[in-house]
């Protein structure tokens, strides 16, 4: 089973792309050496950045819509 639930998930973001894109993202930027911004047992990044989106720890912005 995927924890965080993806329909957990889906709430904090207005797509998948869009979740699929800051998760990457702030993946990314924990194995590059950043701190993780809670405290959990979890030692993957991407499982790290997924809990982090749900705790509303992690937001995005969108920068221009219709962008192609």
């Amino acid at each position: 089973m995927i924890y965080p639930s993806i329909d957990r998930l889906i709430t904090k973001v207005d797509s998948k792309y869009t979740l699929v894109i800051a998760a990457a993202k702030r993946a990314r930027q924990l194995n590059d050496n950043s701190r993780p911004l809670i405290e959990t047992g979890l030692n993957k990044s991407v499982s790290v950045a997924l809990e982090e989106i749900v705790q509303d720890k992690v937001s995005y912005e969108r920068i221009k819509a219709g962008l192609k």
